[in-house]
């Protein structure tokens, strides 16, 4: 299998096959829980104005908010859930190069959405996380959850747990797949889920892999799928970690890490009314940190709080 490199430099799978996969895998660590954030408001925030109905802009570095808006609203938070499924999966260790098989329990009966993988599909659980991740397939997802050791019922109580040790307090998951409106949780909330995300190199790698192919079997050609964040693909982005997510209840969804003017953030948009909101907020946060050649002297709020 030709493997091809990420313009971050990691390994990222190129090709893949049905049933099997032969992908190089990334060994990852489960990461400690995510200590409570000190938030300091720099420069005032009418500098900036997002679109986003919720958002949350953290320096990775110091833990210094830069940006709040109706940061403890909870909402539905679409497929930002798979992040947390993505978690969930690598915690128990399974086998990445088993090989699992889509079903009718992996339609999506509730929304209606659509997928590429006809039933019957036979893929390992690397290559599930991939097309998870990148193309936010549904059914991969729900292939995930189901053939976790106690199903999908224990699957979702692991993502619960997995939030509560993350101090995720207004957090509530409900599948595997964000399809559920009642998977919700608070912009604060996912800031923790992004930065735990983060220290697993698989995620990393995956979630900004702007292209993956699966090559199909008996040389009838191949599928081609696209990461759902268009700034992925752009050379002049460096993003660290990346997912999208909608259902209309949820509206449009964007997380983030990504160095921005020499800084490295953690980037929370929620509940964007149009299809581009969250990609032209990150663009107008980019515009507005770069207009600042000293960021570190920029002023601060007299006063701290912490996020929780």
């Amino acid at each position: 299998m030709a493997v091809k490199k990420s313009r971050q430099g990691a390994p990222a799978l190129a090709r893949a096959s049905f049933p099997r996969g032969r992908a190089a895998l990334c060994v990852t660590h489960r990461p400690t829980p995510v200590p409570a954030i000190s938030a300091v408001a720099e420069s005032s925030p009418d500098h900036l104005h997002l679109a986003s109905g919720s958002a949350l802009i953290v320096d990775q570095r110091q833990n210094a908010v830069l940006y709040e808006k109706n940061s403890e609203t909870r909402l539905p938070i679409a497929s930002i859930t798979k992040l947390m499924t993505a978690m969930v999966v690598l915690d128990a260790r399974l086998p990445l190069e088993e090989t699992l098989e889509v079903t009718d329990e992996d339609v999506d009966w509730l929304k209606g959405s659509r997928s590429r993988l006809p039933l019957g599909t036979q893929l390992t659980r690397h290559e599930l996380l991939y097309l998870a991740l990148v193309s936010s397939d549904n059914r991969a997802a729900s292939a995930l959850g189901r053939t976790y050791p106690g199903g999908k019922p224990e699957f979702v109580a692991a993502m619960n747990r997995k939030a509560r040790a993350l101090g995720m307090v207004d957090s509530r998951f409900a599948d595997p797949t964000g399809l559920n409106p009642a998977n919700t949780s608070t912009a604060q909330d996912l800031v923790r889920m992004v930065k735990a995300a983060y220290a697993y190199p698989t995620i990393r790698q995956v979630t900004t892999t702007p292209q993956y192919t699966l090559a199909l079997p008996e040389d009838s050609g191949s599928l081609e799928f696209r990461n759902t964040n268009r700034l992925v693909r752009a050379e002049d982005w460096d993003i660290g970690l990346s997912k999208t997510g909608y259902i209309n209840e949820a509206g449009r969804c964007l997380v983030m890490q990504a160095d921005i003017a020499q800084r490295p953030l953690l980037i929370v948009l929620l509940n964007g009314d149009g299809r581009y909101t969250p990609f032209a907020d990150v663009v107008r946060l980019r515009d507005w940190l770069q207009r600042r050649q000293h960021i570190s002297s920029l002023p601060s709020a007299p006063t701290t709080r912490s996020l929780g």
